[in-house]
């Protein structure tokens, strides 16, 4: 068992000012201890290996590109060396590097931040620290062994509106016209745990809304597709969402639907973020509420903040489902926690059995 304490960080970077500065950004978090600093993946290898077991890092936040040995030469050896270690890359805000990333999530990584260029102002901006620390104390949570029960504290109360064990009714029983899912931190992993799950024919669209910039989008599509059965795409302005397809809004771009002549048409918008963020959730749902008259299943995963609830007080007033990932497999239970919390879940599930509940709502026209 891993010995209570702050979450343990070795952090891999050549660049002596980016590893200054998000060692000073964790340290911010009394939850979290910068425990070494390598400048690159040789050195990262070498100083985890010396290490103790019981004292290895919890985390690793590999940079990609670096001399010498770089992030994705050094992830296999590091995964090989301490494979419950979770490890996050760091990525250039550039098409290589998003390509470079979705490389390093296929080859074990669990997640990225993306490092925004020194001509973007950086990595000073409060929310890059904020998604830092978010992901390095979740994943870090996510790979903690279980406690034996024994020795296990009783959890605190959760603080919702109605039974974790009770489900709202659903709702019409008139097979869903659109899948609607929305994801941020964490999201990238459970989207492909949950596309891997979908293994039938669906009868609507499923829309998603990743939180996440221009270019990483086309290559999460990319990356879903190889996984699961559905075609999946970057959602195109005028795209006709037809149903059995996974249609991803673009980084940087509100996704909207309308319905013209009864065909359900994807919308390209350069709105204001909402929620700090474009693509939003809450703007796609508004949209599916009109366009659907109500007749939506909504699946709100893990993510920072409360993008989606809005939208989703929408889709339960207008007759919709709606299913919220379950604080376990929350890598950080914000987004799905906000709408659980408001007692507007129809169910609060793992990531598993959303994709059970999708399947029967889209396949076989039962509603959740």
């Amino acid at each position: 068992m891993i010995a209570p304490g702050p979450v343990r960080v070795l952090l891999c970077d050549d660049s002596a000012a980016a590893r200054a500065v998000m060692s000073r950004m964790l340290a911010t978090d009394p939850g979290i201890k910068v425990i070494a600093k390598a400048t690159d993946g040789g050195d990262a290898l070498a100083q985890l290996t010396a290490m103790p077991a019981a004292e290895r890092p919890q985390v690793v936040l590999l940079d990609l590109e670096m001399p010498r040995m770089d992030g994705m030469t050094a992830l296999p050896l590091l995964l090989k060396a301490a494979p419950n270690t979770a490890i996050i890359v760091a990525s250039a805000l550039s098409q290589r590097g998003a390509a470079a990333t979705m490389a390093a999530l296929r080859a074990g990584a669990v997640d990225y931040v993306p490092k925004p260029s020194a001509a973007a102002g950086g990595i000073s901006g409060g929310q890059f620290q904020a998604e830092l620390v978010a992901k390095v104390k979740g994943w870090a949570r996510m790979r903690r062994p279980a406690v034996p029960s024994a020795a296990r504290p009783a959890p605190p109360p959760v603080s919702v509106a109605r039974p974790m064990v009770a489900e709202r009714p659903a709702g019409s029983a008139q097979r869903p016209r659109a899948i609607a899912i929305g994801s941020s931190t964490g999201g990238p992993q459970a989207l492909a745990a949950l596309v891997a799950r979908l293994d039938r024919p669906l009868g609507a669209p499923v829309i998603v809304v990743q939180h996440m910039p221009a270019g990483f989008t086309t290559l999460l599509a990319d990356h879903l597709n190889r996984i699961g059965t559905l075609p999946c795409s970057e959602a195109k302005e005028g795209d006709k969402l037809l149903p059995g397809r996974l249609y991803l809004a673009p980084g940087d771009k509100h996704l909207l639907v309308k319905d013209v002549a009864g065909v359900l048409v994807a919308q390209l918008g350069d709105g204001p973020p909402e929620n700090f963020c474009r693509p939003a959730v809450d703007p796609m749902l508004r949209s599916l509420v009109t366009a659907c008259q109500g007749r939506l299943l909504v699946a709100i995963l893990t993510g920072m903040g409360s993008d989606g609830l809005a939208g989703c007080r929408a889709v339960a007033g207008a007759g919709g489902a709606v299913l919220a990932q379950d604080e376990a497999s929350s890598v950080v239970w914000g987004m799905p926690g906000a709408v659980a919390k408001a007692g507007i879940a129809t169910a609060i599930l793992s990531v598993e059995d959303i994709a059970g509940r999708i399947l029967a709502a889209g396949a076989d026209g039962k509603r959740t």
